[in-house]
C-alpha cells in the first residue's frame, strides 16, 4: 500500500489527511495519508524514505517550506520563483520538491472573488506561506503589495525575488496609517487565539476591501470577524488548503480529484467554528 505524509512542527491541527484519505477511497487508490510531527533533524530520515519509496510523497508545512530545500535534488518552475516547497515526490531517482500554495492560493480567489481586479494588496507578515501569495498575486497582475512584517529580513528575502513589486511598511503602521487597497492577507497565526490580536485598525480601508485569512481551523478568526463587524467581505483559508491539496493529489497520483459537497460537509465537521 502507498504511503503519504505531512510533516510539520505543530501537525496536530492539519486536516491533510482527512481530504487525501477520502479522495484516495472516491478514486479506489490503496494508499494511506497521514500526519507526522517533526523536528528539523528529522527532514533527512523523511527525505530517506522517499528516495528508498517508502514513502511515496510527503506534504510540507510550516516551519520546513523553506528548510525542506537543501535536501532536495530539483526544484519545479513554481519552487524555484518562491523558494518555497510544500509538495516533495520522487521522479526519474530524483527527489523534487514543488509548490502547490501558489495555486491554492490562485484558484480560490478565482473562486470566490471572481470578479475582482485586484490591484493593490496589504499582506501582513513575510514568512511561512506569504512567497507564494505574493507570486500568485503576480500572476493576476496585481502592480502593488504592501507588507507589513516585525523584522526586516524576511521582507528583504522577498524583496529579492520580488522586486519593485513588493513595498514595506512597519509593523505600527497597520495601526496607524490608512490604506487605499483592494486585499488584506493575513498570512501570520495571529487572531488565531481570542488572546492574541493583530492591532489593525479595520476602519483604515474601503468599504469595498475584501479581508483574507490562510487559516482555515478556527473558520473565523478574530481577525475576520473584526472585518466582517465592519462589513467587510472575508474569505478564510479553507478554499486555498483545498486547492493546494487537489494539486498535490495530481501531482503524485496523475488523477484530477474533485472538491465537492460530500468533502465540503466533511470538512465541516472537523473544524472549529
Amino acid at each position: 500500500m502507498k504511503k503519504f505524509i505531512v510533516i510539520g512542527n505543530p501537525i496536530k491541527h492539519s486536516l491533510s489527511p482527512l481530504v487525501h484519505n477520502y479522495w484516495f477511497e472516491q478514486n479506489m487508490i490503496e494508499a494511506t495519508y497521514e500526519k507526522v510531527l517533526v523536528e528539523e533533524k528529522g527532514l533527512e530520515d523523511v527525505i530517506q524514505n522517499i528516495r528508498q519509496e517508502k514513502i511515496v510523497g510527503a506534504n510540507v508545512t510550516v516551519p520546513f517550506k523553506q528548510k525542506i530545500i537543501p535536501l532536495l535534488d530539483e526544484l519545479s518552475e513554481v519552487a524555484l520563483k518562491t523558494s518555497s516547497v510544500n509538495t516533495v515526490y520522487k521522479k526519474n531517482n530524483k527527489i523534487i520538491g514543488d509548490n502547490t500554495d501558489v495555486f491554492g492560493f490562485q484558484n480560490s480567489l478565482a473562486e470566490l472573488v471572481p470578479n475582482k481586479i485586484i490591484q493593490s494588496v496589504l499582506l501582513i507578515g513575510a514568512g511561512g506561506v506569504s512567497p507564494s501569495i505574493v507570486q500568485a498575486l503576480k500572476n493576476v497582475s496585481t502592480n502593488k503589495v504592501i507588507i507589513a512584517n516585525r523584522t526586516k529580513e524576511k521582507f528583504e528575502v522577498l524583496k529579492n525575488k520580488f522586486g519593485p513589486l513588493v513595498q514595506q511598511i512597519l509593523w505600527d503602521d497597520l495601526r496607524h496609517k490608512k490604506f487605499d487597497v483592494d486585499l488584506v492577507v493575513n498570512s501570520t497565526s495571529l487572531g488565531l487565539e481570542k488572546k492574541e490580536d493583530l492591532n489593525f485598525n479595520f476602519s483604515s480601508v474601503n468599504k469595498s476591501t475584501v479581508f483574507y485569512d490562510v487559516i482555515y481551523n478556527p473558520v473565523q478568526t478574530s481577525f475576520l470577524k473584526q472585518a466582517e463587524a465592519q462589513g467587510h467581505q472575508v474569505i478564510n483559508g479553507l478554499k486555498m488548503f483545498l486547492y493546494q491539496a487537489l494539486k498535490a493529489f495530481q501531482i503524485w497520483n496523475k488523477i484530477s480529484p474533485t472538491i465537492d459537497k460530500q468533502l465540503l460537509q466533511l470538512m465541516k465537521k472537523n473544524l472549529n467554528d
